[in-house]
């Protein structure tokens, strides 16, 4: 017997070359040039990444973040330790001051009632942010609530909902608010000005509820918990609302900007927060009459207004960019 039919390679490129024509032949590579086991080795111990894993991967890599993270850990801080910045009362007043210039311990001078604009700024962002912070939770939780049970339980409870959250989005928030704000004119505080907001400003959430929890109660693990025998509530609370909460953090982000500005609103037409409460707002309102002598009075209170609503939006545009990464790609 010959070489070439002892060689199992021999015989199997003589038996290729034999079954094709000229310019057709076959080559076969090696299995161990190809690689393939190296290719097709994936690791399946590790647990894959969630999606607010991802989201957070994706957030730290954005400068745009941190400078929202940075602007807004400013105004928290103002808020809530403003004795850290300044020493001086915002209500000592003194008409001997009236729009002095800067001196050392007031970098930014007087205004016309001759307090410090610098002590008044850093005190106005507890109001402002107060007000914000607190009428996003309450409309948060409200248009939550209402949004989740129309769109899971659907109906005619969904038909009543639905038709109620149209008659409240039908009022202008603003319009509504200086209305009803003319009911407490003796009783004006944050509280009041927190509640009449979250009364006229739920109803944009409770509509991105609603489309969100209907588009995930008929995904399978919704089914596969429906099988085990859970409860309707737990199946919404435990299982649907936080696979859709991603779009509801998206618009609050943005939304706590907005109230601080319908705040702001509010306070500029004086019937809003009362004087006796130092806020944004209000100094801007108070600065009008010292505008073209000295414009500085209401750059400042209007300067930190503007950075503190754009640190919300701008983190509100981040985060849907991380939660939604079909829209990224986009």
């Amino acid at each position: 017997m010959s070489d070439q039919n002892t060689n199992p390679e021999i015989a199997r490129n003589t038996f290729m070359r034999g079954n094709t024509r000229l310019g057709q032949e076959h080559f076969i590579a090696e299995t161990d040039e190809t690689g393939l086991g190296a290719v097709d080795a994936v690791s399946d111990e590790s647990a894959p990444a969630s999606q607010w894993r991802e989201a957070w991967r994706y957030l730290r890599r954005r400068p745009l973040f941190w400078v929202a993270a940075f602007l807004i850990l400013c105004a928290l801080m103002l808020a809530l330790f403003p004795s850290l910045f300044t020493s001086t009362d915002p209500r000592s007043c003194y008409l001997a001051n009236s729009l002095g210039d800067p001196e050392p311990g007031h970098p930014f001078g007087f205004d016309r009632q001759g307090c410090d604009i610098y002590a008044r700024t850093i005190y106005g962002a507890r109001a402002s942010v107060a007000v914000g912070v607190l009428t996003t939770i309450a409309v948060a939780f409200l248009g939550t609530v209402i949004g989740a049970l129309a769109g899971y339980f659907g109906g005619i409870l969904d038909a009543l909902l639905s038709r109620l959250t149209d008659i409240f989005f039908a009022v202008p928030l603003v319009l509504a608010a200086i209305v009803v704000m003319q009911m407490f004119k003796e009783h004006r505080t944050i509280i009041t000005v927190v509640v009449v907001l979250a009364l006229f400003g739920w109803t944009n959430i409770a509509r991105i509820t609603r489309g969100a929890v209907m588009s995930v109660k008929n995904e399978e693990f919704v089914t596969a918990a429906r099988a085990v025998g859970a409860s309707k509530m737990k199946i919404l609370v435990s299982h649907i609302l936080p696979n859709a909460a991603a779009p509801i953090i998206v618009y609050a982000t943005v939304a706590l900007g907005t109230f601080i500005v319908t705040e702001a609103t509010l306070s500029f037409l004086g019937i809003g927060l009362p004087p006796t409460i130092v806020s944004w707002g209000g100094d801007i309102s108070t600065a009008q009459s010292s505008l073209r002598i000295k414009p500085m009075v209401l750059f400042y209170p209007a300067i930190a207004l503007a950075l503190t609503v754009l640190s919300f939006i701008m983190m509100g545009d981040v985060v849907r960019d991380a939660l939604d990464p079909k829209g990224r790609k986009r």
